[in-house]
């Protein structure tokens, strides 16, 4: 498994470019998974940072953390309304694996008690998604031309131009 940490380590340029639009946009990114027909779904989530890994939880019962269950494939993007793009954007893809430590539950909600007031403290998870990224993008605008950072593991970060 790839985690947060490594991936940051690994790819900084696209680590750095998918952090700052999440903080950009008060964490929101959107989610793409695959639905029990084939078909692509999208959906907004707010995927969170603890302890060195990048976690996709959030309300129980949605069809995105089923169709990550039956499937756990996924990609997210950081969400933009900039169609120029001029403050980047980023994307990982990767999968999931639904972590059941009842310890690390607890840890992480009260994390985000202290972060933002919201207090899921003492409730349990239908699931508790870590995510292994296994490859990552970033686009930036630099003067008259795009940047485009890909990474892969095992993998230096590879930079594509595009006028």
């Amino acid at each position: 498994m790839v985690t947060w940490k490594e991936f940051a380590d690994a790819a900084p340029r696209t680590a750095g470019v998918f952090a700052r639009r999440h903080a950009a946009t008060g964490n929101l990114c959107l989610l793409a998974t695959l639905r029990s027909d084939g078909f692509p779904r999208i959906s907004p989530l707010e995927p969170r940072f603890f302890e060195g890994q990048l976690w996709l939880v959030g309300m129980p019962g949605t069809t995105k953390f089923r169709d990550l269950a039956r499937d756990p494939r996924f990609c997210l993007h950081t969400a933009t309304v900039d169609t120029e793009v001029k403050e980047g954007d980023a994307k990982l893809w990767g999968v999931v694996e639904d972590v059941r430590d009842r310890d690390l539950h607890q840890r992480w909600a009260t994390a985000l008690y202290e972060e933002t007031g919201f207090d899921l403290r003492g409730q349990e998870f239908d699931h508790f998604y870590a995510a292994d990224i296994v490859g990552g993008s970033a686009v930036e605008v630099r003067g008259d031309h795009l940047e485009i950072t890909v990474w892969k593991p095992g993998e230096q970060e590879r930079v594509v131009e595009k006028r």
